[in-house]
């Protein structure tokens, strides 16, 4: 049973809703100085894992391959299209003209919390072992923050924020029923690689949530599906040569 998976994706459609319902009745600085705090937050827990990886030149040149894969194919493009088809319906029922859906700044916090919810190192990992092993206790260490986040990012984005629920729920229910498959193909070295990747994502997505630096967070999402290739391909052909 994802229990895991059921309880991150609730998190994150009662906090937009409750982002929606409180937004008006919160100050501007409380928002912004929450959000600060998220970016933070979605920084620690990337540099948390960071330490964790085995072999960094694996690591480091699944990060160069999957993000050039990134923006060859257009993901950045492809994840705005997909905010903008999920939010034009929403915009249509609420008829909320404060919110300026096609503005740069609004398409940028969008993808940001997509990538947050859907694609972060934690949400994948932890997902993965929550299918392997029945642990759920890193998706709902994860489901505390995404709640808190999300309403504070629906006070500005609107309901679509609890729309992500959605895909979100379809991507990780997958994953979950995929982990039996893929975990016994990996090593101890492989998930700490992947853990560690999954690191430099969260720790971008936390600087572009900060309004530090606005990383191509979503272009740097096929890193994660490069990394395990590549570490096992390290110590198995790479190194016995060193």
């Amino acid at each position: 049973m994802p229990i895991g998976v059921i309880v991150n994706s609730l998190s994150i459609f009662l906090g937009g809703i409750f982002g929606v319902a409180a937004g008006p009745k919160l100050s501007d600085e409380l928002k912004i100085k929450l959000n600060m705090v998220f970016g933070c937050c979605a920084m620690g827990m990337g540099i948390s894992s960071i330490p964790l990886m085995t072999y960094m030149p694996a690591v480091i040149l699944s990060m160069i391959l999957g993000t050039a894969a990134g923006v060859l194919i257009h993901l950045d493009g492809w994840f705005q299209k997909g905010g903008i088809l999920m939010q034009k319906p929403i915009a249509g029922l609420m008829k909320n003209s404060s919110l300026d859906t096609s503005s740069p700044e609004y398409m940028s916090s969008l993808i940001t919390v997509i990538v947050l919810f859907c694609a972060s190192g934690t949400g994948i990992y932890g997902t993965i072992v929550s299918g392997m092993t029945g642990d759920h206790t890193i998706l709902i260490s994860k489901s505390i923050l995404d709640f808190f986040t999300a309403a504070i990012f629906a006070c500005n984005l609107g309901v679509v924020v609890s729309v992500i629920a959605v895909p979100q729920l379809i991507i990780f229910i997958i994953m979950f029923l995929a982990s039996r498959v893929i975990f016994p193909l990996t090593t101890p070295e492989m998930i700490n690689d992947f853990k560690a990747c999954g690191g430099f994502i969260l720790v971008a997505t936390g600087l572009r949530i900060a309004k530090i630096k606005e990383f191509p967070v979503a272009d740097m999402i096929p890193a994660m599906i490069f990394v395990m290739p590549v570490s096992w391909a390290w110590s198995s052909w790479i190194l016995p040569l060193l």
